[in-house]
């Protein structure tokens, strides 16, 4: 999870909503048809003792982190292993054909070279393992075990952030290269993904990690796009995603894959209603998806600390931003996004393609507006995102900063 100290310049984030605008205002998203697997989710209580529900939408992929299976949990002391909820994590995954991404890091106590070091967890847990040994001993047995079952390592979470990294960058690379060769000796089929940066300010951690020669270690480029400050809306993500992007094109690494690890809106950003919140999650990822990122990871489904939540324990309920997931899955998974576009006046229309037929995707940013639908669309129902479709009557429709589909089926 993210945890975002102090607050950028008042300067900084009005050139980023520039940068945004003249961004968004004409997006080239992939040619492919987007996969299911380009949804990800986070799930962490599944473990206790009133163990979460498995989700109603489909998770086609799942990221263990802040599930209690980092380094620390699983090797709590030297030569001591605790399998045991890991396993089960892996078995559930493979009963609702779900992929696995596991985060690697966070040094146990006993391996980490600053032990006493305070941290969100457990302390030492931010420094670099004191003996290089311990960290292959601990990635290789990890691979090993789950070979052919977990298909994706990512290498640390948010090392841009000192509570999550107090290490320098030549021990992040070794980390990287250490992991890297021993998981594609292992488990060739899997992928190694970078450790993964957060927010704008974790743009030029990723530069000098790919200027030192990172990139040829993964797979996957990994970051997170968190907007701060929290109260952004999801087009405010669009900035960082190009400059993410410009990094990699700046060195040799345009082809290398974009996977968003980890995003969600977090305190102390509350939103004015669930109507919006739901809004927000269905535009982060159809916009993270125009902009060309090949995966995301929504934080969290089960954790009530987010100012977006998916899913209430007290109640075991699904939120509308819950149901937003699954709707935003229908809406994409298996077509093509041939365009995505914002007016001056802040509506963005993006338009999907799929079995020869034609659907829109419209919101507005800024409010309720008049939208005058094209008539070339020639369609003839209209659905907002949390209600059922229904017929087209009129050629003028209310939109908002919830989106809408129009379609002809």
């Amino acid at each position: 999870m993210a945890r975002f100290g102090g607050r950028i310049p008042l300067l900084i984030l009005a050139s980023w909503a520039a940068l945004g605008a003249a961004f968004g205002s004409d997006l080239q998203p992939p040619k492919a048809a987007i996969p299911a697997s380009y949804f990800g989710m986070h799930i962490h209580h599944l473990a206790y003792p009133v163990p979460t529900p498995w989700p109603v939408p489909p998770v086609p992929q799942w990221r263990l982190w802040d599930a209690n299976v980092t380094w620390a949990d699983l090797q709590p002391a030297r030569g001591q292993w605790r399998f045991e909820k890991l396993d089960g994590y892996v078995s559930l995954a493979e009963q609702h054909g779900t992929g696995l991404l596991l985060t690697l890091g966070g040094s146990p106590t006993w391996a980490s070279a600053r032990p006493q070091l305070k941290s969100n967890y457990y302390p030492g847990f931010s420094a670099e393992p004191a003996n290089i040994e311990d960290w292959r001993a601990y990635v290789r047995t990890v691979v090993t075990r789950y070979k052919g079952r977990i298909r994706a390592y990512e290498i640390w979470n948010e090392p841009n952030l000192t509570e999550y990294w107090s290490g320098s960058m030549e021990q992040m690379l070794a980390l990287t290269r250490e992991a890297s060769q021993i998981v594609r000796n292992v488990d060739p089929g899997a992928l190694v993904v970078s450790p993964s940066a957060t927010a704008a300010y974790g743009v030029p951690w990723l530069a000098e990690f790919l200027k030192s020669g990172g990139g040829q270690y993964v797979d996957v480029i990994a970051f997170h796009f968190y907007v701060d400050p929290h109260t952004l809306p999801p087009e405010e993500m669009l900035p960082i995603i190009q400059r993410v992007r410009q990094v990699l094109a700046d060195n040799g690494l345009a082809d290398k894959p974009v996977w968003n690890t980890e995003t969600g809106w977090l305190p102390p950003a509350k939103l004015d209603s669930d109507e919006l919140a739901a809004g927000f999650l269905a535009r982060a990822f159809i916009l993270s998806w125009a902009a060309g990122v090949q995966r995301f990871y929504w934080y969290a489904w089960d954790n009530q600390y987010t100012a977006i939540i998916t899913y209430k324990e007290d109640s075991r309920s699904i939120t509308p931003a819950g149901s937003a997931y699954g709707v935003t899955e229908q809406w994409l998974v298996g077509a093509k996004m041939a365009s995505c576009t914002s007016t001056a006046d802040h509506t963005w229309t993006c338009e999907l393609r799929r079995s020869g037929k034609k659907e829109w995707v419209v919101w507005n940013t800024e409010g309720n507006r008049k939208f005058e639908v094209p008539r070339a669309w020639k369609v003839a129902k209209a659905k907002r995102l949390l209600q059922s479709p229904h017929p087209l009557k009129a050629v003028s429709v209310d939109i908002g900063p919830v989106p809408m589909m129009f379609a002809n089926r």
